[in-house]
C-alpha cells in the first residue's frame, strides 16, 4: 500500500514538473518573440518619429510638403496596438519606455492636425450634395445662398437672389429646415429694404447670414451693413479705401460683376474681402465684431483680387479659388490671419455646374461650402 501511494506521488509530481516545464516553455518562447519584436517595433517607431519631426521642421518653418498626416496616424494606431497587447502578456521597461514614445508620437500628430490650416492634403471636397435652381428664377445668375453661420443657431437656411442688371437687393428668403429649401415650401420673404435702390438695399452677391443677421454691402457706398431680421434694425460701418462699383471685383476667365466686397463666415468671426488702391488691388481681410459693426483687425495680402473667382474663410483662414474649366474651379491660394503666412500653390478641384461664380461661403455648423454657380445652388461636403 505505501509503495502505490508513493508511486501515486510521484505521478504526480511528475505531472506537476511536465506542466511547468510547458508554461516555462511557453513563457521562453513568448520571451523570444517579444525580444524579436521589439528592434521591429522601436525602429518602424523612430522612422515615424524622424518623419514627424521633418514635418514639424516644414511646417514652423512656412514650408509645406504633402507628408500625410494620416497615414501616420494609421501607422501609429498600428503599431500601438501591437505594443499594447505585447506589453499586456509581458510587461517590462522596454514596451512601457515604447507605449511612452508612441502616445507622445500621437499627440504630436493630433498637434498637427489642428495647427496645420494649410495642409489641404487633408481636407477633401466631394461633388455637389445639393443642386437645384434658386426658388425665383433661373435668370437670376448672380446672388448667394447657404446657412446661418453661427455654431449654436438653429438649422435656418437662406437665398438671396439679385435683381436690377444682377446688382441690387432688398429681399431674403428664409426657411427653417433643410426639406423646406429643397422643396420650396414654407419660407419667408425677409425685406432688407423697401425697394432696390433704397439706402440699405444689397449690392454685390457678397452677402452671408450670421446669428440671424445679413451683413452685406450697402447699397453704392464702401460702407458694411448689418440687418437684424428679429428686429429689423440696420447698423452700418465705413469700409475705409475699399474699391467698389466694379473697380476690384472677382474676376479672371468667367467674371460675375458687382463683388468687389465679400462678407464670409466662420467660427470665429465674421471678415470682409475686399481691394484697395493703397494695396495696390490685392486682397484686404478685416475682422468684424458682429455685434457693434465695427473692423477689429486687418492684413494686407499679396494676392490680386482680379485673379480671384471667390474666396471663404476656415478658422480665421482665407482660401481663393480660380478658374480652371467650364465645369471646374481650383482652391490654390491660402492666408493665415494668425501667422501672416500666405501660399499660392494648392490644388484643390471641384465640380461645378456652370462658368460664372457669385458667391462661395463655408457654412461651421454642417461643415459645407455654398456655392451660388449662374442661378444654381450647389452644396459640397468637405472633410478635415
Amino acid at each position: 500500500m505505501f509503495v502505490y501511494l508513493l508511486l501515486l506521488t510521484v505521478i504526480d509530481v511528475t505531472r506537476q514538473v511536465h506542466i511547468c516545464e510547458d508554461a516555462l516553455n511557453e513563457f521562453e518562447e513568448k520571451l523570444r518573440n517579444t525580444n524579436a519584436e521589439l528592434p521591429v517595433m522601436e525602429a518602424t517607431l523612430q522612422n515615424i518619429s524622424a518623419r514627424l519631426k521633418a514635418f514639424d521642421y516644414l511646417h514652423t518653418s512656412g514650408l509645406y510638403s504633402a507628408l500625410h498626416l494620416r497615414q501616420l496616424s494609421q501607422e501609429l494606431e498600428e503599431i500601438h496596438q501591437s505594443v499594447n497587447e505585447t506589453h499586456k502578456q509581458n510587461p517590462n521597461k522596454e514596451t512601457h519606455d515604447l507605449l511612452n514614445e508612441l502616445n507622445k508620437a500621437k499627440n504630436d500628430v493630433q498637434r498637427m492636425y489642428r495647427d496645420d490650416f494649410f495642409n489641404l492634403e487633408s481636407m477633401k471636397k466631394s461633388s455637389p450634395s445639393i443642386t437645384k435652381l434658386n426658388s425665383i428664377s433661373k435668370s437670376y445668375i448672380s446672388g448667394a445662398w447657404g446657412r446661418d453661420a453661427l455654431l449654436s443657431s438653429k438649422e435656418r437656411y437662406w437665398e438671396h437672389c439679385l435683381v436690377s442688371g444682377h446688382k441690387h437687393g432688398n429681399t431674403i428668403r428664409m426657411y427653417n429646415s433643410l426639406e423646406d429649401f429643397m422643396a420650396n415650401n414654407n419660407y419667408k420673404d425677409e425685406e432688407i429694404a423697401p425697394s432696390y435702390s433704397h439706402e440699405n438695399a444689397v449690392q454685390g452677391s457678397g452677402t452671408i447670414l450670421y446669428n440671424n443677421t445679413v451683413f452685406y454691402q450697402c447699397y453704392s457706398t464702401t460702407e458694411i451693413c448689418s440687418f437684424s431680421i428679429t428686429t429689423h434694425a440696420t447698423k452700418r460701418v465705413h469700409l475705409a479705401g475699399a474699391g467698389i462699383d466694379n473697380k476690384f471685383p472677382f474676376c479672371y476667365y468667367s467674371c460675375r460683376d458687382w463683388t468687389d466686397i465679400d462678407l464670409e463666415a466662420d467660427q470665429d468671426a465674421v471678415w470682409v474681402i475686399y481691394a484697395t488702391e493703397e494695396n495696390h488691388g490685392n486682397i484686404v481681410v478685416s475682422r468684424l465684431d458682429p455685434v457693434e459693426l465695427n473692423i477689429t483687425h486687418t492684413w494686407k495680402t499679396h494676392l490680386f483680387k482680379r485673379s480671384v473667382t471667390s474666396t471663404f474663410m476656415v478658422c480665421g483662414v482665407l482660401y481663393a479659388t480660380r478658374f480652371v474649366n467650364t465645369y471646374q474651379e481650383e482652391v490654390f491660394y491660402a492666408f493665415d490671419t494668425t501667422t501672416g503666412q500666405e501660399i499660392n500653390t494648392l490644388s484643390l478641384p471641384f465640380e461645378k455646374v456652370s462658368p460664372g461664380i457669385a458667391n462661395l461661403n463655408y457654412n461651421p455648423v454642417d461643415g459645407r461650402l455654398y456655392l451660388y454657380n449662374d442661378a444654381y445652388l450647389l452644396a459640397y461636403d468637405t472633410f478635415f
